[in-house]
């Protein structure tokens, strides 16, 4: 049943685009509610997963493997942990909500918009389940090219610009994993084991590779998933593509896309380079306090909307490679939460904008004012998401950003509490940027005429943000629930890490 699920939750997407090829173009209504459906079929499916899935256990489980090239030992190889059953978790559950949220505001090319978005949920569960580099390289640049149409298609004013800048920064980052996956095939080749693609097999392969060479490999892979996390300095596409991109691009941009490179980190950065990741990671953490107190500090001076936000995913995203870094069983399991966290709240949030932006058609906050008197249910949704971004107790924020701060302090590696107290600050700057735009937005005078007959939330914007606002206060109010299935996994990585670390120390002493 596992198995069947996972294969569904897959391939659904895939087999539905080729579907929606087949409907008129002049159809358009149609073709929204077979996208739709599809996309809340794989929803369903995925949910079958959570019964059968043994969460008390950290080995893969639902495995497929299916030989493709055999002097490649590369195949249709997936599987599921506790960590990447939850992105795919996240993905099922966001993209319905996408494509609500580009029901009304993509009137041109409906087709082409709704099998980009069915293609681009296959290729983003693929890379989450895949279990053979080979396979996760092919799901990975096969986001690039639907992600990139949309911004260049249905973006704003400058989407050409957003667009190529995202290709470019993006096929950069895969070229280097491309690279590396091939060395690491031919380090396989060399101890005996034969040259493989197979993920599992190369956990035992990549740690035995020479410290230098590791060195080298370490920093292909995470260059690539720095990219798309995104990490400061290879930040600058995000605010650019978030500011172009359609309401539903930016939600699947922000909640997603974002969340693969985080979870490349954790997949290939510390399973296979356990070493070359304890070595690195001070400077790494620096790296991330840098990006959290930069983004931050960057959105506080924004005047568009979706730019604050989108500066504010860098600061929030850095507090995910932070915990990440922190190389213990709190920072991690709190990073893979604030991954789920982050998707729900800033999804939210850039719906939110997405409402205004279909009323007024400006993003700039000067331009509002008051919008509590008009909206006053907007209002409620949307201070329950900026509250939950911010990281307020027993809203879904809180409990990712405590978690990673956590672990920082505990972390033997860093070993020291000024990541954690820099980090904090963070915190401090995301509450002042929030508030700002909270206060300019739903309160002060509303002296523009064109915002005194604003209309309220409509049934479809429901939709999009009382789904989102439940999770938000679930997840805060019971955070075990989603913890528990990532636990094992996560813990069964930190003890990989400290086992060979500590054993090898000991190794080397005279």
């Amino acid at each position: 049943m596992g198995v069947t699920a996972l294969l569904l939750t897959l391939f659904a997407p895939l087999i539905g685009a080729a579907a929606v090829l087949f409907i008129g173009r002049n159809q358009e209504r149609a073709i929204r509610v077979v996208t739709l459906l599809i996309s809340l079929c794989t929803l369903g499916i995925s949910a079958l997963l959570l019964p059968e899935f043994n969460s008390a256990s950290h080995q893969m489980q639902f495995v497929v493997d299916v030989p493709w090239i055999a002097a490649l030992d590369t195949g249709f190889r997936i599987g599921l942990d506790g960590t990447n059953l939850l992105m795919v978790l996240l993905t099922t559950f966001i993209m319905p909500i996408a494509l609500l949220a580009g029901w009304k505001g993509i009137t041109q090319r409906v087709k082409e918009f709704n099998v980009l978005m069915l293609m681009l949920q296959f290729a983003m569960t693929g890379v989450f389940v895949a279990l053979d580099t080979f396979l996760f390289y092919v799901f990975w640049e096969l986001i690039l090219i639907p992600m990139a149409l949309i911004i260049g298609i249905w973006g704003g004013n400058e989407r050409i610009y957003a667009s190529v800048k995202f290709f470019i920064y993006t096929l950069v980052g895969s070229l280097l994993m491309l690279i590396a996956i091939i060395w690491l095939g031919f380090a396989a080749e060399a101890q005996g084991i034969g040259f493989t693609a197979d993920l599992i097999k190369l956990r035992s392969v990549a740690p035995n590779i020479p410290s230098n060479i590791q060195f080298w490999l370490f920093l292909a892979f995470a260059l690539s998933f720095f990219i798309k996390v995104p990490l400061f300095p290879v930040h600058t596409w995000l605010p650019d593509a978030h500011t172009q991109a359609p309401t539903a691009g930016s939600v699947v941009l922000a909640s997603l896309l974002l969340k693969l490179g985080a979870y490349g980190l954790i997949r290939f950065n510390l399973e296979l380079f356990p070493q070359t990741s304890v070595a690195l990671a001070s400077a790494l953490s620096v790296l991330a306090v840098v990006g959290i107190i930069y983004g931050a500090l960057v959105a506080m001076v924004q005047t568009d909307m979706k730019r604050l936000i989108a500066y504010s995913s860098v600061s929030h995203m850095g507090f995910v490679v932070l915990g990440i870094f922190s190389l213990t069983v709190e920072g991690v399991q709190g990073a893979v939460i604030q991954m789920v966290n982050h998707g729900i709240t800033t999804g939210a949030l850039f719906i939110c904008i997405g409402v205004l932006y279909e009323r007024r058609h400006t993003r700039e906050i000067a331009d509002y004012g008051g919008v509590t008197s008009v909206m006053p249910r907007f209002a409620v949704l949307f201070t329950i998401a900026m509250f939950g971004s911010i990281g307020l107790p027993g809203l879904n924020g809180f409990v990712g950003e405590y978690l990673t701060l956590l672990g920082s302090f505990r972390s033997p590696f860093l070993n020291n509490w000024a990541y954690a107290i820099a980090a904090t600050s963070g915190v401090i700057f995301a509450a002042c940027y929030l508030l700002w735009l909270f206060k300019r937005l739903m309160y002060g005078k509303n002296n523009n005429p064109a915002n005194h007959h604003l209309r309220d939330l409509t049934r479809l914007e429901y939709w999009q943000l009382v789904p989102l606002t439940i999770v938000m206060i679930w997840i805060g109010m019971a955070p075990r629930t989603v913890m528990s299935y990532a636990e094992q996994s996560v813990r069964n990585v930190v003890q990989n890490i400290e086992n060979i670390t500590f054993t090898r120390t000991a190794h080397n002493q005279p």
